[in-house]
């Protein structure tokens, strides 16, 4: 059944005129395909994410879990707190992006213009008249039956752009359809509060507060000039949104740019205090990362290591290659160079992450393994290539893994720290990791 926000006294169900943004946003997505493979676990509490005795975080939470306060990115350890009775489970994102993919072909089915923002939710243009004419309800109700068949739910947003469709998808969930008519949006955003617009974390929340602006209408109200003298360009955006007045266009798949970055994280149940822990679980996550970029059939230039020391202190430091590598090998010797800028004997570990960046740009003229300057950011002369065996070698590797399973076959570095770490989860994004 679906809601929709509605200001006049006619019928709810009206013409739908202008823009028709969905967002759709797969309820407690990963803890939904768990209890669709496993019906055992249904109606129970699944709490999907790293363990509680190794410094792992929530990744999603089922309904019933959440309904303790488990929540996603809470410690895994005040999870189980609260939840002694919890299911867990490690995860399994192949599987999740194969329902994921099954859910994308459902909304590819009623219009090609589809942008997925991640493996559970995704934008969608159904402004009537450009590829159906059919009322977009209609479309929003038959993409959510769809889903339903799947075994998985859906909440579903509908406004005239993205910012209304994202909040208008978080009003009626699990399973509901929220509409937001075109000459609503600014009604229906008014008395929001500004944390509800995408963009307006806590530091800009605190920002307006101080201005007495509180609702999404003050903000729409609020004078350009101090907006903008306090937020900059950001601040323009800003307005557009309060008032509804964003206009959005979504990115087809066809049309997304390739991953920006690839990264691996590893935090380990104890700190790594010994150049011989650290060094073998720099290889560790070299693989990982190695592996990840093989299995999408890119290289880079541009490694980043990060290490976190304690919940509050963590560094990032960043070379380039003088070519693209996508070398276990390669990584994780550049990584263990890095390593040295920002680590001293003695100095605890709690994470390490190595990213992978500059697809496709051309490496710079090769320079001294570090820059003077403090930035650090330097460059490394790569003198190593793989050779055709150790590429072989890495490609069987890869084949056997994807055949049998992870476990089937690893490295001895893998093996120093099964059961002795938690899996962040892995990315494929805009950035380097920081």
């Amino acid at each position: 059944m679906s809601d929709v926000f509605n200001i006049s006294s006619g019928a709810a169900h009206r013409p739908w005129q202008g823009c028709a943004i969905g967002l759709l946003d797969l309820d407690a997505f990963f803890a939904s395909v768990e209890q669709l493979d496993h019906s055992q676990w249904r109606g129970k509490p699944v709490i999907v994410g790293g363990s509680a005795d190794k410094r792992g975080v929530v990744s999603t939470a089922s309904y019933e879990a959440r309904k303790f306060g488990v929540h996603s990115a809470m410690p895994s350890a005040q999870a189980r707190r609260l939840c002694p009775q919890a299911i867990w489970t490690s995860g399994h994102f192949s599987r999740y992006r194969q329902v994921s993919q099954q859910v994308m072909a459902c909304i590819l089915d009623e219009t090609p213009l589809i942008e997925q923002v991640s493996i559970d939710e995704a934008f969608f243009d159904i402004t009537p008249g450009r590829y159906s004419k059919e009322s977009p309800e209609a479309i929003c109700k038959r993409i959510s039956q769809r889903v339903s068949q799947l075994g998985v739910t859906c909440s579903i947003g509908l406004g005239a752009n993205k910012t209304i469709a994202k909040i208008a998808s978080e009003r009626k969930k699990p399973c509901g359809l929220y509409l937001v008519y075109p000459e609503d949006s600014a009604a229906f955003l008014a008395p929001l509060p500004v944390e509800a617009m995408s963009g307006i974390g806590k530091t800009a929340a605190d920002k307006l507060h101080h201005l007495k602006i509180f609702t999404l209408g003050q903000l729409a109200q609020t004078d350009k000039t101090i907006i903008l003298k306090e937020f900059g360009s950001f601040g323009h955006t800003m307005l557009l949104r309060a008032a509804g007045k964003e206009v959005s266009s979504v990115t087809p798949f066809a049309q997304k740019d390739e991953p920006k970055s690839v990264s691996s994280e590893r935090t380990f149940a104890q700190d790594l205090l010994s150049p011989v822990q650290i060094y073998a679980a720099i290889d560790h996550v070299a693989e990982l990362t190695a592996e990840r970029l093989r299995a999408k059939q890119l290289a880079g230039h541009t490694i980043t290591l990060k290490v976190k020391f304690d919940f509050a202190h963590q560094k990032t430091v960043q070379t380039q290659l003088s070519s693209t590598t996508n070398s276990q090998s390669i990584l994780a010797e550049t990584a263990k160079e890095l390593l040295h800028k920002i680590w001293k004997e003695g100095m605890p570990i709690r994470l390490l992450g190595i990213g992978v960046s500059g697809f496709s740009e051309t490496a710079p003229a090769q320079l001294s393994l570090f820059d003077s300057s403090d930035s650090k950011k330097g460059q490394v002369q790569s003198n190593q290539k793989e050779s055709p065996d150790k590429q072989k070698l890495a490609e069987t590797y890869d084949h056997l893994r994807k055949r049998f399973g992870s476990q089937a076959l690893s490295y001895g570095h893998d093996l120093r720290f099964e059961r002795h770490t938690t899996d962040t989860k892995p990315t494929a994004g805009k950035g380097s990791i920081s």
